[in-house]
Order: structure tokens, then C-alpha cells, then sequence
């Protein structure tokens, strides 16, 4: 029987494996390019002096500015305008609220309960937050293969980060937990609210805009502060384009053709990532445990990958198939 006409070998079922490959491959690379801010902002806080409202602020008004910069020199062959309806709109500021409250609260957390209690509790509980809320938003609950992989995951980034709140259970690593929580939920809406935007808009634009918009007051009422440093002001253009503008781009673009749970298992690189540039650079060195989980880490995202790859073209073929 020729393979001609098998539902898994047509050219649109091939297209649609095709972009979600690459899908896959941008979030992985966001990942990688946002493990390298934990380093960035801390050479510009060390350097300059900076609070972390400010750096969270200068992020996303440096990415803004860059990104406004691209789509008013590109923007125009980039095809025609995409009509930007109600649903749409409301999506765009979910991203932009999301994004504000990501950055606020997750360095808030840090502040209050230290790097390592504010990134486990932000990148552990975000997958959850958006498997339960792609659930309730009636996107299909997660296959067991997937939570089995998020799950390893978890255990992975546990062992990673190596959380030990030792004797102080006070009420100070409790509430940098919660405002941990609270960046974990800004991470979900970011999330769940970009896979639902079309093709053609520019969302990671608009989401810049917005963040830095909803940040302006609460940095004006703090007291911004402007660093004079070369160095940190070279950082922190660094840290607003390259982790910033072009990795939320490489981010927005691949979650429209890779499902929420699977973004959110892949992007646990983050950590990984920058567990090792602060090996490297800052002489932090990694407990025994600590590198066996940065192992599994890299094994459960490898094993989706490998999951993804074998199983889409059954999946395809049932679905299409109807049965």
C-alpha cells in the first residue's frame, strides 16, 4: 500500500510537526538566554547599586525601547496588520500585567527569602499553575507521560537549587514563598495568555510596553535610580535585550505551536542554566546532590523532547483518523 496517503505523511500534518519542532527549539533557546539575567542583574546590582525594582524596571523598558525600535524598521514587512479583537486585546493585557507582576514579585521574593527559596517556589509551582489553569480554561487535562516528566523535573530543580530554610521558619521566608507564588501565577498568565494570541501580532512588543507601563509608578514612588557605571550600564543593556527583548520573542513565538505543560517543563532550564554561569564565573560550587539534579533536570527535558518527537506522528494519524 503506497504511503501517499497516510494521514501522518500529508504536507500540512508535516508543516504543523515541522513548526512545532521549532516551537520547541525557540523555547528551549529563551531558556537559556533568560538562565543568564540571574548573573546579569547581579553584576549591575554589585557595580551600581541598583535595587531590584530597578533593574526589573530598566529590563523591560530597555526591551521595550529595542523591540519598538525593530518594528518600527521592520514591522512593515512583516505582512498585513492582524485585527486586534476584544479577545485579543484582553490577552495582550494579561501578558503585560503578567509580565509586571513576574518581575516585581519574583524579585521581591528574592529580597525577602533569598535567590534560591524565591526560584524554586516561582519555576516549581509555575508548571502547576499553568497544567491547572490550561485545564480549567478547558484545554485538556496534561497525559500522564507529562506530568510523569514534570514531576522528574521537579525533583530535578529540588535537588538543583538545594532549598534549605535551615531553623528560620519565620514569618519572613513564609511571606518571600507567597510573593514567590505570587511571581509563579505571573509566569502562568504569560504563559496561558500567549499561546492564545495569533500569528502577526506583536505580542512580546506590546507585553514590554505594558510591563514597563504598569512598573513606571511603583519605581517613580520608590526613587529610580540612574547608574553611572560603564560596566552595569553595559550589563543592563544586555540584560534588556538579550534575555529580555529577544528571548520573550524567541518565547512568544515558540509557545504557539508547543502546548503550555511542555513550555513550562522546558523552560526549568532557566535555573539549570544559571546554576552553571554562577559556577563558573562567581566560584559557587555545586553539592554532590545538587549536580545529580541538574542530571535529571536535563534528562526529563531530554526525554519530552525524544517523547515529542516519536509520538507525534501517531498522535497525528489518530487524531486525524478520528479514532
Amino acid at each position: 500500500m503506497s504511503t501517499a496517503s497516510s494521514p501522518s505523511s500529508s504536507p500540512a500534518v508535516r508543516r504543523r510537526s515541522s513548526a512545532a519542532d521549532r516551537g520547541f527549539l525557540l523555547v528551549v533557546l529563551a531558556s537559556l538566554c533568560w538562565g543568564t539575567a540571574g548573573l546579569s542583574g547581579r553584576v549591575v546590582a554589585d557595580r551600581s547599586g541598583l535595587s531590584a525594582l530597578d533593574i526589573a524596571w530598566y529590563r523591560l523598558a530597555i526591551g521595550a525601547v529595542a523591540l519598538l525600535a525593530a518594528w518600527a524598521v521592520g514591522g512593515r514587512r512583516c505582512g498585513p496588520a492582524v485585527r486586534v479583537t476584544r479577545p485579543v486585546a484582553v490577552r495582550l493585557v494579561l501578558i503585560g500585567a503578567g509580565l509586571a507582576a513576574y518581575q516585581l514579585a519574583f524579585f521581591s521574593a528574592v529580597a525577602l527569602a533569598g535567590v534560591s527559596i524565591a526560584t524554586l517556589v516561582a519555576l516549581g509551582v509555575a508548571p502547576l499553575l499553568v497544567a491547572v489553569g490550561g485545564a480549567l480554561l478547558g484545554h485538556g487535562r496534561p497525559s500522564r507521560a507529562t506530568l510523569l516528566v514534570l514531576g522528574v523535573a521537579l525533583v530535578g530543580l529540588t535537588l538543583l537549587v538545594g532549598v534549605s530554610a535551615g531553623a528560620d521558619t519565620g514569618t519572613t521566608v513564609l511571606l518571600g514563598a507567597l510573593t514567590a507564588t505570587g511571581s509563579a501565577l505571573g509566569y502562568a498568565v504569560v504563559t496561558l495568555s500567549g499561546g492564545g494570541v495569533p500569528a502577526g501580532t506583536p505580542v512580546t512588543l506590546v507585553g514590554f510596553v505594558l510591563g514597563a507601563l504598569l512598573l513606571t509608578p511603583v519605581v517613580l514612588a520608590e526613587g529610580l535610580t540612574v547608574p553611572t557605571d560603564g560596566v552595569a550600564l553595559a550589563v543592563l543593556l544586555y540584560l534588556g535585550l538579550v534575555p529580555s527583548a529577544l528571548a520573550y520573542g524567541l518565547f512568544f513565538t515558540g509557545v504557539r505551536s508547543v502546548p503550555g505543560a511542555v513550555v513550562s517543563i522546558v523552560t526549568l532550564l532557566e535555573p539549570l542554566t544559571a546554576t552553571v554561569l554562577a559556577t563558573v564565573f562567581l566560584g559557587e560550587r555545586l553539592a554532590p546532590a545538587a549536580a545529580a539534579g541538574g542530571l535529571l533536570l536535563l534528562a526529563a527535558v531530554s526525554g519530552l523532547y525524544l517523547r515529542e518527537l516519536g509520538g507525534r506522528g501517531r498522535g497525528r494519524a489518530v487524531e486525524a483518523t478520528g479514532a
